[in-house]
């Protein structure tokens, strides 16, 4: 198995304070939205100032019920000011004062209704377009990402942070800004309220609050470990569930469907275990924060109803004063489930970020080549060229290099192919051909100088140009789930149907899409599922000849199909690989025999390299090639 091929241990999670400072990458994305933001706070202040005004004005009516000449003296000079500008109409037991007192708490209510309304729809929504960013951004990170990432972690697992992951952040950025920002000013407005009412009272309901600070530290440090672990257990899963599904046909195929029904329960029952601690915790934390508000209103109702019978405080204003610590239930509770919310953000946002921070090795150049006219990079002509290329796989299983991992994937490569150059490479199994090929593309990173496009160096073009550039049929065959003709145009969208029928037919396809009820228009289902494996290899090469580029990269492009049907695809491709660099990988003599040039790899080096004709006067690694699939074909006919 190559480097390429071997899996690696999982990344490790992030710590907890790498965790929270990934949260701090959500500044230039909140930063985009500085207007609506400051749009969404200012209405989150205005409607707590508005929900400040009922408890005064519930305050005014039950005083003038009780026919105090002032509402609520106890509030001083500044409260004092604040209730004659609020109540200007004041007279104890008047019918009047009662009446304009219940339209303005219902004026006021209804104005808080409104800017609560205003505050959720600016930053509720603007959580979702901030979603919608990093939704967007994550997926052009995934598209940059070397092969290397993606040895070492798995589809389902990123697929995992992708949905899960970025729904917690969102969560961060939505509810938790939005109740962070109205318990703050809730609070705030409240206490400051309070200890105008009675200061006395207020030391009595802050009692609690230091140990509402150590039960929410503790609480949160503990949602937090386990919230990470319910994430990466949720990760394994989707991976597991992702293989299945993408490998069902062959758990089918044998028997395995009960081994991995009793495989997947393990890692099932363990998520669900995990979630339970999860519940458990949360169960705890609430009771614990409602226990400790429910002490701090025994303690207001004892102290307040002492201080009423002793007339240092009115009804009212303790009436006043029990409303506004119903006001700060909301923000004591909504403090622990903000705290969750931070929690899982925190790490979801860490999990995120390991992807956002992964850096590809592979990366374009925007520099025009010297000889172009200074704004634009020149076209490909199609001219290659290895020097003393040595190259192998940057992944390595676990971290340990090993014996086979010491020796190089391709060695010592020399090889110039002229633009318009059909040429030919074989070789045994794990020689090195399809890496060969895939370097050419920049789907691994050759050393630096070692490979040459038109004279210089591949990692010095402009890397959209080189790959436009290329049409690549690679080993494994992969479709879309779309219609044919989409997959054809993949990499010309927009191009005419003439192009897509042209293509088909140089591929050998066209008269299996002739059977096809919607023709070009069939779906051709996940992966090409509904294709039998030739049509999808034709597919992937009418995709690659529709592109009309100047290097042709068939990697073992006729392997599903049959000789017959290869000798008559090779025979229309003759004109169309007359006109650009075609490189041909293939384990079937005929059909290398017909290139200009054949190279045979073995162990990674070029051992051998000429005409069909040279080769086989030589007598050598190609030679014997030929006589065994000479033999194999007799044996086959006979």
């Amino acid at each position: 198995m190559s480097a390429a091929a071997q899996t690696v241990t999982s990344p490790r999670a992030a710590s907890r304070s790498e965790a929270w400072r990934s949260l701090l990458k959500l500044v230039p994305y909140l930063g985009r939205y500085q207007g609506g933001l400051l749009g969404g706070l200012v209405t989150l202040l205005l409607m707590g100032i508005a929900g400040a005004l009922p408890p005064l004005y519930i305050g005014a009516i039950i005083d003038s019920l009780s026919g105090h000449a002032e509402p609520m003296s106890q509030l001083g000079r500044l409260g004092g000011s604040l209730m004659h500008f609020l109540v200007p109409f004041y007279r104890p037991s008047d019918g009047r004062t009662l009446l304009l007192c219940c339209a303005l708490l219902v004026a006021v209510v209804c104005v808080k209704g409104i800017f609560l309304f205003a505050s959720r729809w600016i930053l509720i929504g603007i959580s979702r377009d901030i979603e919608y960013d990093l939704r967007d951004d994550l997926l052009a990170h995934l598209l940059v990402l070397d092969p290397e990432f993606y040895v070492r972690n798995r589809t389902g697992e990123l697929m995992s942070r992708a949905t899960n992951d970025l729904s917690s952040v969102r969560m961060v950025l939505g509810p938790g800004l939005m109740y962070s920002a109205t318990t703050f000013v809730t609070m705030v407005l409240a206490i400051f309220l309070m200890v105008r009412l009675s200061s006395s009272l207020t030391l009595w309901v802050l009692a609690p609050v230091p140990v509402v600070a150590i039960v929410v530290r503790y609480f949160g440090r503990q949602i937090h470990v386990l919230y990470e672990k319910i994430q990466a257990m949720l990760a394994i899963l989707s991976a597991r569930v992702q293989e299945n599904l993408t490998g069902v046909r062959v758990l089918r195929a044998y028997s395995q469907e009960p081994a991995e029904i009793a495989a997947f329960d393990e890692p099932n029952r363990a998520y669900v275990s995990r979630n339970m601690e999860l519940i458990t915790m949360w169960a705890i934390f609430m009771p614990a924060l409602q226990v400790l508000i429910g002490t701090a209103f025994l303690l207001v109702l004892w102290q307040g109803g002492r201080f009423v019978m002793l007339d240092r405080i009115s009804l009212g204003t303790l009436i006043a004063f029990y409303a506004y610590m119903a006001q700060l239930v909301w923000p004591m509770i909504a403090l622990g489930w903000v705290t969750n919310i931070f929690q899982r953000g925190a790490a979801s946002m860490g999990r995120l970020d390991y992807i956002l921070a992964s850096t590809p090795r592979i990366r374009g150049t925007a520099a025009p080549a010297p000889e172009g006219d200074g704004r634009t990079a020149p076209a490909v002509r199609g001219e290659i060229e290895f020097r003393h290329l040595n190259f192998r796989y940057p992944t390595t299983l676990n971290g340990d290099h090993d014996d086979r991992e010491k020796r190089p994937v391709l060695e010592d490569i020399n090889l110039h192919i002229p633009a318009g150059t059909v040429i030919a490479v074989v070789g045994p199994t794990g020689s090195g051909k399809s890496t060969l090929a895939a370097l050419i593309a920049r789907l691994w990173e050759a050393p630096h100088g070692a490979l040459l496009v038109d004279g210089r160096p591949v990692e010095d073009w402009p890397l959209d140009t080189l790959r436009r550039a290329i049409g690549y049929v690679p080993q494994d065959t992969f479709l879309f789930s779309e219609t044919l003709s989409e997959n054809i145009l993949l990499g010309v969208p927009g191009a005419p149907i003439e192009r897509v029928v042209e293509a088909a037919e140089v591929a050998g396809l066209a008269g299996d899409v002739a059977d096809f009820p919607q023709k070009y228009e069939t779906m051709v289902g996940e992966r090409g599922i509904t294709l039998s494996g030739g049509q999808k290899q034709r597919t992937a090469l009418a995709r690659a000849v529709a592109r009309d580029p100047k290097i042709l990269i068939l990697d073992d492009a006729f392997a599903s199909v049959d000789s017959e049907t290869e000798e008559r695809i090779l025979e229309r491709l003759e004109t169309v690989m007359r006109r650009r660099t075609t490189i041909i990988i293939s384990h079937r003599v005929s059909t290398v025999r017909r290139a200009d040039r054949i190279v045979v790899l073995e162990r990674g080096r070029i051992v051998e390299q000429g005409t069909h004709n040279e080769l086989m006067a030589i007598g050598g690694h190609y030679a014997e090639l030929y006589r065994k699939q000479l033999l194999e074909e007799e044996l086959e006919r006979a």
